[in-house]
């Protein structure tokens, strides 16, 4: 079985593997996407492990929607598994980012990965196979590497636990919650995943 924290630019992880598997590369490892070993024993298709659930993607509108609320004078509110660059070590995705715009200015975005760190960065289920290191060990190695970026805070939702995770930046204890309570982002603006799905008739169970 292929290992999934193969150091980048090795000979498994550049002629092996195809790069599609790949999800993304924290602290010089590579973490390749959750079912990739599905697709290397032929049970699943590469195209069937690349999509989010329905859950999440309904999960995923919700939030974008609340975070619509922000200033769009003051906040990019980007999706879409955003690329990261961080360094040659180091990059990551992640769902959803609110930018303030006075640091991920005009004159940055183009066609490459954003190389400038969000303010707030919500994490939707964990998308890579992280296997090896559990999902506590992932959430705390992604999160301070974000920190370390210079995200101010990192927020996750697990759609499994029905839990929100709330870290911030030097702030030794993190918030751990039922998803049925109101989580704030910022500027007065919050979120209750359990709420909406309840109110949407959507049973998170199934």
């Amino acid at each position: 079985m292929e290992a999934i924290a193969a150091k980048p630019g090795t000979k498994k992880t550049a002629k092996t593997l195809p790069e599609e598997l790949v999800y993304e590369t924290l602290a010089g490892r590579v973490y390749y996407r959750k079912g990739y070993r599905d697709v290397l024993n032929k049970t699943k298709t590469i195209e069937e492990i690349m999509g989010s659930s329905g859950l999440q993607s309904i999960i995923v509108s919700y939030l974008m929607k609340t975070l619509f609320k922000l200033d769009d004078e003051k906040y990019w509110i980007l999706s879409n598994e955003i690329g990261l660059h961080i360094d040659h070590r180091n990059n990551p995705a992640s769902d959803i980012g609110v930018f303030e715009t006075s640091v991920l200015t005009p004159d940055l975005v183009d066609a490459h990965y954003v190389n400038v760190p969000a303010k707030i960065f919500i994490e939707v289920d964990i998308r890579a196979d992280v296997e090896d290191l559990g999902e506590t060990g992932y959430i705390n190695l992604k999160t301070n590497e974000l920190f370390k970026f210079g995200a101010e805070k990192v927020i996750w939702i697990l759609s499994n636990a029905q839990k929100v995770i709330v870290a911030k930046k030097g702030e030794k204890t993190w918030l751990w919650s039922d998803w049925n309570g109101d989580t704030q982002v910022l500027d007065g603006v919050s979120f209750n995943v359990g709420k909406y799905l309840e109110k949407k008739g959507i049973n998170p169970h199934k």
